[in-house]
């Protein structure tokens, strides 16, 4: 597809890794009866999010990749009105670092399905 030769060299698959790590770390305060709930969700969403990124480049087509980093950014979208839900719960109360997170990486893979279209 281009010089880069791996998913693990693209920042935003670096970046989107970093955030699972974030999200992990986050849900492991959160009240028990949520083990099943947010916690799991959370977890899950954060997980599909450079789980995408990476499928989506092993299919090397740029149809597929494209919907894959589709599907990733809704991941992140999901993912983001979770955070909002545990800051409306009080499970959270300093967010800031994964908003801001979360914003850089959707505009990474705003960014990067946009260049792709215009090759077609």
């Amino acid at each position: 597809m281009t010089s880069i030769k791996s998913y693990k060299e693209l920042l935003v698959w670096q970046k989107a890794m970093a955030l699972v790590t974030l999200i992990y770390n986050l849900t492991k305060t959160f009240p028990e009866d949520e083990k099943f709930g947010l916690t799991s969700q959370m977890r899950k969403c954060s997980v599909s999010i450079p789980s995408n990124i990476a499928e989506g480049w092993g299919r090397l087509s740029r149809k597929n990749y494209i919907q894959f980093l589709r599907i990733s950014r809704g991941s992140l979208y999901e993912l983001e009105t979770q955070i909002l839900i545990t800051k409306q719960l009080n499970y959270i109360n300093d967010s800031e670092k994964v908003e801001s997170l979360i914003i850089e990486i959707s505009k990474m893979l705003n960014s990067l399905i946009r260049k792709l279209e215009e090759k077609e």
